[in-house]
């Protein structure tokens, strides 16, 4: 049911029911208090009219060194005399005074001696002890019945007195409940209307609270609804202070920007992608129009020139199928986790060298290759190997010399080519970047970008550096160890 409300009601809600059970729990602590003050102040009130004097000076037991005089206490006395073991009320007029409503006289023996005109209570086990000698006193909740014959629940204090023989008795006041409870009905019914108004207090407050705090949520809402709507991703949201709305409003805002920045790098590369696909493709479709024209013609092109436009023809389409892997490669998502596992980086640069041997022709290429292990993807780190040796032995002049070390997890690719610029040199691992010196040259652009995610997958770190006397020296780290440990 709580789910199918709104934030703000749910809000509203929680904020109401939250303020009703502390202002149940503090009405009901209050009420407890009250309860609890009440029932000391009628304890104090019953001990005040219970505090019984002893025996008279000389009347009292054998060794009792403080004897006490108190007319009330012979009358006690006189009256717990009379009243026989069958005997429920005494001749003796005992009315002491004081704010009490029943009065009763209990012997040792446990049995009540009713006073006239004083009602009558009901004789509770704690009343016999006090009556035996075993307690001084005693306080209970019990039932009796006033001198109007009104059966009523009352507080009773029970307390022993000596009579003038020695033996014990107790006597018992008691006061109505009622002095307490209707009190305490009166104060439920109030706590009950405060409760209540505070609760709908609460409703009320936090429903404007909720519309308050809300209220940069329902700009956080529309600004997503007009990106929905639109897919205007540079549409941004104000975001003030350092609360959580501020937080997420930042949060968003990076997420749209970075969204944009995806959708404009995919455009790039979709742009970049025609652009480069248009020329080989133009190409080939040239080269095939020759073709299809002589055989329309009926005209056999010479031997030399149809071998030319087929070489050409079939380059064309390498050129394709290798523009076509690099952007599967790049296409392939960058959280995607790449496969695992220990390879042989001497042996894939050994491979990349036989390649590169076979398309330098009339090049040297000298190795000084050592044994080193790395964890990585196997296809992606040996692609990364060719395109550097590719690059090397593109920009190598005829005859030119291409030196390749691998030693302590280090590959270095040395050419003897023109070089790259220094200002060329922070863009050489973008995509589809090439530099204008290489421009009229064979390839996509995306050989380095391919080599630096590579590099980077595998935890380790690429860099292109203008060589010593010319040329260029790109370097390829990976951690790893020089003996095999599966």
């Amino acid at each position: 049911m709580i789910r199918r409300l709104s934030l703000r009601g749910r809000l509203s809600l929680l904020t109401a029911l939250a303020v009703a059970v502390a202002v149940a729990a503090c009405a009901v602590a209050s009420w407890f208090l009250v309860r609890g003050q009440l029932y000391q102040e009628l304890d104090r009130r019953l001990a005040a009219v219970g505090g019984l004097p002893g025996p008279l000076p000389g009347k009292g037991p054998p060794g009792d060194p403080a004897p006490r005089d108190s007319r009330r206490s012979w009358e006690f006395t006189d009256a717990l005399e009379d009243c026989s073991p069958t005997a429920t009320t005494t001749g003796a007029r005992l009315r002491p005074p004081g704010p009490y409503e029943i009065m009763q006289l209990v012997n040792a023996r446990g049995g009540p001696c009713t006073v006239p005109n004083a009602g009558s209570l009901t004789v509770a086990g704690a009343d016999a002890q006090v009556a035996r000698g075993e307690r001084e006193s005693a306080v209970r909740d019990g039932t009796g019945v006033t001198a109007d014959g009104e059966r009523i629940d009352v507080r009773v204090r029970t307390q022993r007195f000596m009579a003038a023989d020695g033996t014990s008795g107790a006597v018992s006041f008691a006061l109505g409940l009622d002095q307490v409870e209707e009190p305490l009905g009166d104060l439920a019914l109030a706590l009950a209307a405060v409760a209540a108004l505070g609760v709908l207090a609460a409703a009320g407050t936090g429903l404007m609270i909720a519309r308050a705090s809300l209220r940069p949520v329902d700009e956080l809402t529309a600004v997503t609804e007009h990106i929905a709507r639109t897919e205007d991703l540079t549409t941004r949201i104000p975001a003030e202070g350092a609360d959580e709305i501020a937080r997420l409003s930042r949060s968003f805002n990076t997420m749209t920007a970075a969204l944009a920045a995806s959708r404009d790098h995919q455009q790039q590369l979709i742009a970049d992608a025609g652009h480069e696909l248009r020329t080989p493709l133009t190409s080939l479709r040239t080269n095939i129009d020759l073709l299809l024209r002589a055989e329309a013609a009926g005209r056999e092109l010479p031997a030399e020139a149809r071998h030319n436009l087929l070489v050409s023809v079939k380059a064309q389409m390498l050129e394709l199928s290798s523009l076509v892997g690099d952007l599967l490669e790049l296409a392939r998502p960058e959280d995607a986790e790449p496969a695992r596992e220990t390879v042989a980086l001497h042996e894939v640069a050994g491979r990349a060298v036989e390649r590169a041997g076979l398309r330098g022709l009339g090049l040297r290429i000298e190795t000084d290759i050592r044994p080193w292990y790395v964890t990585g993807d196997p296809a992606s780190l040996e692609r990364a190997v060719v395109n550097l040796l590719d690059n090397a032995v593109k920009f190598s002049p005829p005859g030119g010399v291409v030196q390749v070390r691998l030693a302590d997890g280090e590959l270095s690719v040395r050419d003897h080519g023109p070089g790259i610029p220094g200002e060329d040199l922070p863009h050489v691992f973008e995509r589809f970047w090439r530099s204008p010196s290489a421009r009229s040259l064979p390839g996509s652009g995306l050989g380095l970008s391919i080599v630096a995610r590579a590099v980077t997958e595998g935890g380790g770190k690429v860099r292109l550096d203008p060589a010593e006397g010319g040329g260029t020296l790109a370097r390829m780290w990976l951690p790893g160890t020089p003996e095999r440990g599966d």
